[in-house]
């Protein structure tokens, strides 16, 4: 089992380079696959309610987990190919969207920040 970012990058790029598939993962190519699956777990949602999609059977939270696994190995690649570490940039935008939405001007709004500008 892995259990941290590190050993599964690691068990990633294992994977990656025993198939010999470094030549085909460009930022390009690897952020289509990315949105193709996405797509693919949006599908399992598509015309569902807001309650619908909270509640899933076993059977389609498996299928959904499955769709959010491969976005998530695809987005990791990504960041593999261009030394992006996703731990930095994550904490960094969060830090970034604190700053655009203070707590004291959207607290319960989804509101975009240039609305209270």
């Amino acid at each position: 089992m892995t259990d941290s970012l590190n050993e599964l990058k690691q068990k990633l790029e294992d994977f990656v380079t025993a198939r010999d598939w470094t030549q085909f993962h460009s930022p390009k190519n690897l952020s289509m696959a990315m949105i193709v699956e996405a797509a693919e777990l949006v599908e399992h949602f598509q015309w569902n309610t807001e309650a619908e999609s909270c509640t899933l059977s076993a059977e389609k939270r498996e299928q959904v987990g499955h769709e959010l696994a491969d976005t998530f190995v695809y987005l990791l690649r990504i960041a593999q190919v261009l030394e992006i570490d996703l731990i930095e940039v994550a904490n960094a935008k969060i830090a970034l969207n604190a700053e655009k939405y203070p707590v004291d001007k959207v607290r319960g709004s989804n509101a975009k920040y240039t609305k209270y500008l």
